[in-house]
């Protein structure tokens, strides 16, 4: 899915670490430019560039010019000030050139790749696909030139394994191009890179362990194991802003929306540095699993005023005549949904699935939606009660009846009713047949996870390619990267 994509190349990009003396195999700052390094990392570049300005040291410049660099392109990335762009592509260029007339060696060729990595990511933020593809191509190249040429070079791991899970999780329809550009990648190779840098003396291994995790969440899908993680790294620092907005992404993705708000009120806290409007959504959508949905509205409006992105400002419209329409105000909600209609873009999968409702004749079922919503965010029993009082009769389509059996599943599942959950998955597929939603390959792709859970990997096989099976729905490439990224797993899971 795209913005689980962009969301988490922006993350790996906010970890890509600098280079050291080039003796030092093992990449570490000095004091004074790992602080700067780390209030980068904390979203506050304008402070790391205050202190990298008294760094006078020309033995420092290499990593004065890369953390400059990773400043400025958090700072667009979070920002999404697209006036600022031009710019950071200038310091770019500048800072390649000083960059290609070091000696040979595996410095050189970490510090092109990161260069080229960051460079990929500010233009897939722009949309300008084709452009990123190969300025990534660049990249992958000079990891694997560093990789064959130099072996013990460690930090050139997290490269690597940043870029061989990017490739990896690539939908299947790009393959072809890919393989065109000379480029192969494994989610499974690029976390085993990782995992080698963590468990390395390496200054750069608190980074992988973040990467890793990262990589947990948005591209395996175990947010639980990622939330995890986060958590644990938050008790060691507490008031890291790149790490509770990882945690509060991952525990959100968890249906664990009261942990999210509580974190959120934390970061509400620590507000110093880039101001981050996309957390308004996330405490958006949290309320709005909640129920709380006149505060999800103020939330809504706070992030469609602040973010500069066209990404999610379609769902955004689209939640709040959700909200009014839970509060039984079906004028206002109207009203939002014409809103949506002509805001945004559809790239990002929730946009993509307002886009889709937004189509629908009929107004959604509000006993569905307070399920989903309640189930979403953890409230399960909440949902259960008021899935107990829906009749058969009240479901007027075979959508809203093929959705009741898979609220009822994913409610099982999630309340570890896996017998039901089966059921109820199972009934789901067979209701839905071919339909364009994305009710039926979800409901494979959970069986997947269940089956390989019981260790019945033939049976997992079977409904992980199931869900990659189905043609078009709303969720056709965040359903397809889990199941080819489950699939890829079982190779290694059964030897």
């Amino acid at each position: 899915m795209r913005k689980a994509g962009l969301t988490a190349c922006f993350f790996l990009l906010l970890l890509i670490s600098a280079p050291a003396e080039s003796t030092d195999p093992v990449w570490q700052f000095s004091d004074q430019m790992q602080k700067a390094y780390q209030l980068v990392l904390n979203l506050q570049p304008d402070l790391a560039k205050e202190l990298l300005n008294k760094i006078v040291d020309p033995s420092q410049e290499l990593h004065k010019i890369y953390v400059l660099s990773l400043g400025e392109t958090v700072d667009v990335l979070i920002t999404e000030d697209q006036k600022k762009f031009d710019q950071v592509e200038a310091h770019f260029r500048a800072r390649l050139q000083v960059v290609e007339k070091l000696p040979e060696g595996p410095e050189k060729l970490f510090l092109e790749a990161e260069l080229n990595l960051q460079r990929g990511f500010n233009l897939l933020n722009l949309d300008q696909s084709l452009s990123a593809v190969f300025a990534i191509r660049k990249a992958y190249n000079l990891t694997q030139e560093c990789l064959k040429n130099y072996p013990n070079f460690i930090p050139i791991k997290k490269t690597s394994g940043v870029i061989q899970v990017m490739i990896g999780s690539v939908p299947d329809k790009y393959h072809w191009f890919m393989s065109l550009l000379g480029m192969r990648g494994s989610v499974a190779t690029g976390q085993r890179q990782l995992q080698e840098l963590r468990n390395s003396k390496s200054s750069l291994n608190t980074e992988a362990t973040i990467l890793y995790f990262t990589v947990k969440g948005f591209i395996n899908q175990q947010f639980s194991e990622a939330a995890k993680g986060f958590l644990d790294c938050l008790n060691q620092q507490h008031e890291n802003r790149l790490l509770l907005f990882l945690a509060i992404n991952m525990v959100a993705k968890d249906f664990q929306s009261e942990k999210a708000l509580e974190l959120i009120a934390d970061l509400d806290q620590h507000n110093q540095g880039l101001q981050m409007y996309y957390i308004e959504y996330l405490r958006a959508e949290a309320l709005l699993n909640k129920g709380d949905y006149s505060q999800a509205i103020i939330s809504y409006q706070k992030f469609i005023k602040g973010y500069h992105s066209l990404s999610f400002k379609k769902d955004a419209h689209y939640k709040i005549g959700i909200c009014y329409w839970l509060m039984n105000d079906e004028a206002l909600a109207r009203s939002y949904f014409e809103k949506a209609k002509a805001t945004g873009r559809e790239q990002a999968d929730p946009d993509k699935y307002a886009a889709s409702q937004l189509e629908e004749k009929e107004l959604p079922n509000r006993k569905l939606l307070k399920v989903r919503f309640y189930t979403d965010g953890g409230f399960y029993k909440e949902a259960r009660s008021i899935v107990q009082t829906i009749q058969t009769s009240e479901l007027k389509t075979l959508k809203e009846e093929t959705e009741y059996y898979y609220r009822q599943a994913r409610l099982a599942h999630k309340t570890e009713d896996l017998a039901v959950a089966k059921i109820y998955y199972q009934e789901t597929i067979q209701l839905a047949k071919e339909n364009p939603w994305y009710f039926a390959p979800n409901a494979a792709l959970q069986l997947g996870y269940i089956y390989r859970d019981q260790k019945n990997y033939s049976m997992a096989k079977k409904y992980f390619e199931q869900a990659m099976a189905y043609k078009k729905h709303e969720y056709k490439s965040s359903i397809d990267g889990k199941s080819r990224s489950a699939l890829e797993q079982l190779k290694f899971v059964k030897g």
